[in-house]
């Protein structure tokens, strides 16, 4: 179930605070289209979310065009969400890894401020 609720805020965040409705179409299709990858990586330890907001990889590098795909889609959502909250894209993600956190299942690995690594 938490994992729906965090997917339910990525896509939140990608509708109603993308910069334009053209680019969140298809951001929104690449978060859906790639949810069950970075979920299988999330959950078995090979990826962890960082205190930026971003995944980042704890073990073997498996899948990194996932990753990598999934980080720059966050990034335009948070770049967009920074110019229409006038503030900077580094602090709409570290406020995301909050949330993020926050809503993680058990077993996730996340980044404390500090970039220690614990597991929920």
């Amino acid at each position: 179930m938490r994992n729906k609720t965090r997917f339910v805020l990525i896509l939140t965040l990608v509708l109603g605070l993308a910069a334009s409705a053209a680019l969140a179409g298809p951001l929104k299709d690449r978060f859906i289209a790639r949810k069950p990858a970075v979920a299988a990586l999330l959950a078995d330890g090979t990826v962890g979310e960082n205190n930026q907001g971003f995944l980042e990889f704890r073990g073997a590098r498996k899948q990194a065009d996932v990753v990598t795909a999934e980080n720059q889609d966050r990034a335009t959502v948070y770049a967009a969400i920074a110019k229409k909250t006038n503030t900077t894209p580094d602090l709409v993600g570290q406020r995301r890894a909050s949330q993020i956190a926050q809503q993680a299942p058990s077993g996730t690995w996340l980044q404390n401020p500090d970039g220690t690594w614990y597991k929920k």
